[in-house]
């Protein structure tokens, strides 16, 4: 982990786009932009943007700088094994599609009790640790959406993870969905160096209802983004903040304030508390658009689930009159809310946990209004 530079990384989730293809040549300029401030962690999936996101890193990252100029994080994730004999080989194409020959970081991913006995039925973890004696990975860890009591079991039963990565935003600090706060405890007990992943929740603390970004326009500073992200990195169990940008100035804007990082004063501490309240008042879907639900388990109506989520939160949050054209758009050869069958498959794989087939039903129902 000596090689991490600042505790600032890429998350290579939501990319910038070209309709259904991934935009390489803006996403070359924020790898450059990003480089050339003196950062060096990237974080991807194999289900991210559904394959696209490996492929271009190859094109955009690893094909144009020496191994020695980034970090590469890559993840285990449950659909694309079902045996121990699946593992290595799915491995090896990750290798290939990121042009790599290891891994800096390699996760065990979206670990819960949903998925965690496959992964020790398969001997996920053995087989990690197994990769790692070969030199194919340098550090084993894992990622988790779950309660902090079962991470204390997970890392309970393998102490020799060594990071973890988990939800946090300020948020989520005591959001009971979540338990940012928790999960981080069980991090700081076993000593574990903790990855955050969505601090700004998918957007959400970027694009504020006005009775809460009043109070962060009082502190005349940065941008709402600064704030979400130097608050998970102000923690002193924080090793990295990923970031999820999807354009060149989000990434100008990201690398302004954290190239020389500075924790949060007591002020600013305040003023997000202030945010906190004010928002536990709005009536909004906690959905940060992760696209598991969509991706990794394909809706059997097609239905775009965090664009439905989306355009509601628009109308209940934001009263944002765009929003009847965004459900629109949502279910534009897709699947409308109403369409749900109830399968539950949604559900099993949502991080933030979500009745997603109710919320899908007072989706509908406001936008029949």
């Amino acid at each position: 982990m000596d090689r991490i530079k600042k505790n600032f990384g890429f998350g290579c989730m939501r990319l910038p786009m070209k309709g259904e293809e991934v935009d390489i040549e803006q996403f070359t300029q924020m790898v450059d932009c990003f480089i050339a401030n003196g950062f060096n962690y990237f974080d991807t999936a194999h289900p991210y943007i559904n394959g696209l996101s490996e492929k271009a890193i190859k094109v955009a990252l690893t094909s144009r700088y020496s191994r020695d100029k980034y970090l590469l994080t890559n993840k285990l994730t449950a659909p694309y094994f079902n045996k121990q004999e699946d593992i290595r080989p799915f491995f090896e194409s990750q290798l290939e599609l990121c042009g790599v020959d290891y891994f800096d970081f390699y996760l065990m991913h979206a670990q819960s009790s949903r998925n965690y006995d496959k992964f020790v039925a398969c001997n996920a973890y053995q087989t990690a640790f197994q990769l790692k004696k070969e030199g194919k990975i340098r550090h084993v860890g894992l990622s988790f959406h779950d309660t902090p009591e079962f991470l204390d079991k997970i890392l309970t039963e393998n102490p020799e993870i060594e990071i973890v990565q988990i939800q946090l935003n300020y948020l989520d600090w005591e959001n009971p969905g979540v338990q940012s706060k928790g999960v981080y405890e069980v991090c700081e007990k076993h000593g574990k160096p903790v990855i955050v992943m969505e601090p700004v929740k998918g957007g959400a603390l970027v694009n504020l209802p006005e009775e809460s970004q009043v109070y962060l326009d009082e502190l005349k500073g940065g941008s709402n983004a600064s704030y979400a992200i130097r608050y998970a990195a102000s923690l002193p169990m924080v090793k990295m903040v990923l970031s999820g940008m999807s354009d060149l100035p989000q990434m100008e804007d990201n690398v302004s304030f954290m190239k020389e990082f500075k924790p949060l004063s007591e002020k600013e501490y305040q003023a997000i508390d202030k945010v906190v309240e004010s928002y536990k008042k709005k009536k909004s879907i906690a959905c940060t658009a992760c696209r598991y639900c969509i991706e990794e388990n394909h809706c059997p109506k097609d239905i775009q689930i965090p664009n439905c989520f989306a355009a509601y939160n628009a109308k209940m949050v934001f009263r944002d009159w765009t929003a009847g054209d965004q459900y629109q758009a949502a279910i534009l050869n897709h699947g409308a809310a109403d369409s749900c069958i109830k399968c539950g498959k949604c559900e099993r794989v949502c991080p933030q946990h979500l009745p997603i087939r109710e919320l899908l039903k007072s989706v509908a129902e406001e936008f029949k209004k």
